[in-house]
């Protein structure tokens, strides 16, 4: 077990290279497994989540080779067979069932651990395949998916009462593409995540049209072929740099990021008081504002704010001057950073799915304990800004999503030590 010490005071100054999204690279890892041919993954970042990934695929018998970003893997001969031990350390693990069951016509895909079928999005996933024509078991903890006769494409209603799922469109379009037939699905993601697989997919020979609406297209084709792919950049580690700069940053610059898909943020940071300067099309600069105010924001589907930004911004507005208001509309109960918050002196109070933040001077260090990935990002922006040197256990929640967090923000002048506990 390790923790991150965050050392406050310091300014944040130079140049941050962003890796490649997460969110993108596990489900287009696991739609390799559509193709016997080989499939080559560039800028895919080197994370927990994407290591169990590497090894979920090999355990389903694909050959792997993983080196400086890049990974190629060829499925030749694959198994339909996912076993918990693996699965239950990553919940997204679940989108290696739409493929399975594309190629292979079954799949048997361990729940991922907390994992309850009806109050969490997996109920789509599996709602996407029984309309494909596939039957779904639950039982024993495992999820069996089988199309004996091969899937029959169909009209597909994604949207569940938070909004779309990401993953779960993910994992349709992934099945649908060796479909016979049309397969149209409503109420689709539409985040660049989404986007950046169907590119993938249509690399490899697929044919789908409307990713990135509400309405993707799918034309089923016989067989996918072998491709080449590099990963859009993550958007949500772009982000929560972009919001560590506006804490503490005197010259901050990020590259290789894709500011068409901070839109929301940065006109958050903007209306807040911080100068935001897109520099071109993948460079950003940041710095942390003088004349700073309160702000609203209400979270949503892309193209509206991230929830997995929100967490960090409360850690922001914190210590923003006036009162900030944070609605969660994605994810009610997503708050267990704000106790964490206000242990660190943040004067921060839930109404139901809102936080109502009243900016404070000052925050002060005090151990604290990642809940989850994004909690982890926002105790250590509140870290960077505290007086003192704040704690921040269960750093394999970080781990999970971020690329050498630590390393990358020394580099810009952070003071942060990784010690074991």
């Amino acid at each position: 077990m390790e923790k991150l010490l965050v050392h406050g005071g310091s300014r944040l100054n130079g140049t941050v290279a962003i890796s490649g999204s997460k969110n993108s690279s596990l489900p287009i890892m696991a739609a390799s497994l559509l193709t016997r041919e080989r499939c080559v993954i560039r800028r895919v970042p080197d994370l927990s989540d994407t290591n169990y990934m590497v090894r979920i695929l090999a355990t389903l018998g694909a050959n792997i080779e993983r080196a400086s970003g890049n990974v190629i893997i060829n499925a030749e001969k694959i198994s339909s067979q996912a076993p918990y031990d693996l699965v239950r350390k990553m919940r997204a693990s679940v989108c290696v069932l739409g493929p399975l069951v594309g190629r292979l016509r079954s799949a048997v895909v361990s729940l991922p651990g907390g994992c309850v079928i009806g109050d969490r999005p997996i109920d789509l996933h599996l709602r996407g395949l029984e309309a494909l024509g596939a039957t779904v078991e639950v039982k024993g903890g495992d999820v069996s998916v089988c199309a004996a006769d091969g899937l029959r494409g169909a009209e597909i209603n994604m949207r569940g009462k938070h909004g779309s799922t990401v993953l779960g469109t993910g994992n349709v379009m992934m099945a649908a593409v060796l479909a016979k037939g049309q397969t149209i699905i409503e109420g689709a993601a539409a985040e660049p995540e989404v986007v950046d697989l169907a590119t993938f997919l249509n690399a490899m020979g697929a044919r789908i049209v409307g990713a990135g609406t509400r309405t993707i297209v799918i034309e089923g084709v016989d067989e996918l072929g072998g491709a080449e792919h590099v990963v859009i950049p993550d958007r949500i580690e772009a982000g929560t740099f972009l919001i560590a700069g506006a804490l503490v940053g005197d010259d901050v610059t990020l590259e290789n990021v894709c500011s068409a898909h901070l839109r929301e943020l940065i006109a958050f940071l903007k209306q807040s008081g911080h100068p935001v300067n897109e520099l071109d099309g993948d460079r950003i600069h940041i710095s942390a504002g003088v004349e700073l105010r309160g702000n609203d924001l209400v979270t949503g589907p892309y193209p509206e704010f991230a929830t997995d930004m929100q967490a960090q911004i409360c850690a922001l507005c914190a210590t923003t001057p006036g009162i900030s208001v944070v609605t969660e509309a994605i994810f009610p109960q997503r708050f267990m950073h704000v106790p964490e918050l206000n242990r660190m002196g943040a004067n921060i109070r839930m109404e139901d799915a809102t936080a109502i933040i009243r900016g404070v001077d000052k925050l002060s260090a005090a151990p604290v304990m990642a809940s989850d990935l994004r909690a982890s990002a926002a105790l250590v922006i509140a870290g960077l800004g505290a007086e003192g040197t704040t704690e921040v256990n269960r750093l394999y929640h970080i781990d999970r999503g971020y690329e050498n967090i630590d390393d990358k923000l020394r580099r810009i002048g952070a003071r942060v030590d990784r010690v074991k506990q």
